[in-house]
């Protein structure tokens, strides 16, 4: 009887050792899968210049133009304030030793007011001008940016990069892992 139950057990140690190496070839083997699996699912990107293909859309020349037609009319305004303030200048120092005090005080009161009236356009103006142009090229950006996006679906990738900035300045398209999309995404752009 001893040997019954000894049998047994070595039977029954038997079948939990060849178990336990049966699931250890099961988890190793599953390890080597996800191994290869990663290896096999490298990150697969694309890359561009973002200023380039923004540069290319037709769109871009029109809010560049627009724009330079804007700051010509600000600079303008603020000649035509700079010369008012020179000859108003001219005239006080031309008048400075025959002037009354009192008219003396009036008009460098008047000048003060003109630059800082001259000062106070050129920071508006500035500000106009940058918010100007935020505006003008919200809808190029959100434009280019959905081509982007569909491309980079379209294609398959983890993600996109920006080149611009030397923010990468070296890429290893040999690896073929990353591909230079810059030219697709101009094509994209200039289809409509």
């Amino acid at each position: 009887m001893n040997r019954t139950i000894v049998t047994a057990a070595l039977l029954a140690l038997t079948t939990m050792v060849s178990a336990q190496e049966v699931a250890d070839a099961t988890n190793a083997s599953a390890a080597s899968s996800a191994v290869e699996t990663t290896v096999a699912t490298k990150a697969h990107f694309g890359f561009l210049s973002y200023d380039e293909a923004l540069k290319s859309m037709p769109e871009y020349t029109i809010v560049e133009q627009t724009m330079e037609e804007l700051k010509a009319k600000y600079n303008e305004e603020m000649a035509r304030a700079e010369q008012e303030f020179t000859k108003k200048y001219s005239e006080y120092i031309d008048g400075q030793r025959t002037f009354p005090e009192n008219i003396m005080l009036k008009r460098q009161k008047e000048l003060q007011q003109l630059m800082d009236q001259s000062l106070a356009f050129k920071n508006e103006a500035k500000e106009t001008l940058a918010k100007a142009q935020k505006e003008a090229m919200e809808p190029l950006y959100k434009r280019l940016n959905s081509v982007i996006k569909a491309v980079g679906t379209s294609r398959g990738y983890s993600y996109i990069l920006n080149t611009d900035g030397n923010t990468y300045p070296f890429i290893n398209t040999a690896a073929g892992e990353g591909e230079d999309i810059t030219e697709i995404v101009k094509t994209e752009l200039n289809k409509f």
